[in-house]
């Protein structure tokens, strides 16, 4: 039962387009990806939709849960994300956030990425994404086949494990954060080192790993590491 009409706050901020921002349009076009208007006006609509809302909401009210067994006893830790963490999940992935510029030889596809970032942040936001988006942008490093299914527009982020030449899109966590620095990369000790054999040793901690379930996990680390 209404008791009382409302009148000294705003009413909800839905129904509109987030990439309706004239410095961020006209950025891009003058960077070279006008090109990519249309598409960033559609990602911002739906940034600013109750729908778009919603899959945020529940996103952040149900964390992923560590499955460490099915039913019958049997070992699969698993990270179990809710339904709407996978719809905002591919909805990054399917608007080009993740690592699709790097296959691409169109002007301006990385200036359309960074754009996107707005859009899609800009209204709800992409809950906890931002790592598991950056690291997809370099997975193309890790060869031919896995970086051409790392730069698709499709995620395959879904519940039971698959080798990755079974999937038509992969993507790439990263691990960055240790104790002693934070989120202070800089600070980060951990090293990599030849193991002689064509492979590489990793020394150090993380105290954090983004998104545990990618195809790809992307260290930071002191010196050169290769993913060939």
């Amino acid at each position: 039962m209404q008791t009382h009409e409302v009148t000294n706050q705003p009413p909800p901020l839905v129904g509109h387009d987030v990439a309706d921002d004239p410095a961020l349009l006209e950025g891009v076009v003058r960077e070279g990806a006008g090109w990519a208007l249309d598409d960033l006006h559609r990602l911002g609509s739906l940034a600013g939709s109750a729908q778009a809302q919603q899959w945020a909401e529940q996103a952040n009210r149900y964390p992923p849960e560590l499955r460490t067994h099915d039913w019958y006893g049997h070992r699969i830790d698993e990270v179990e994300f809710h339904p709407a963490w996978h719809a905002l999940l591919d909805v990054a992935v399917s608007a080009g956030l993740a690592g699709a510029p790097w296959a691409s030889d169109r002007p301006g596809a990385h200036v359309a990425r960074a754009a996107g970032f707005g859009p899609g942040r800009g209204g709800p936001r992409l809950p906890d994404l931002d790592d598991v988006r950056r690291g997809a942008g370099a997975a193309p490093r890790a060869g031919a086949r896995g970086g051409a299914r790392a730069a698709a527009d499709e995620s395959h982020v879904r519940p039971g494990l698959r080798v990755p030449t079974s999937k038509r899109g992969l993507l790439a966590g990263m691990g960055m954060t240790e104790k002693q620095g934070g989120s202070d990369v800089r600070a980060g000790t951990t090293v990599a080192a030849p193991a002689g054999d064509g492979s590489w040793r990793l020394y150090g901690d993380k105290w954090f790993t983004s998104a545990p379930m990618c195809d790809l996990l992307m260290q930071n680390v002191l010196g050169d590491l290769s993913l060939e």
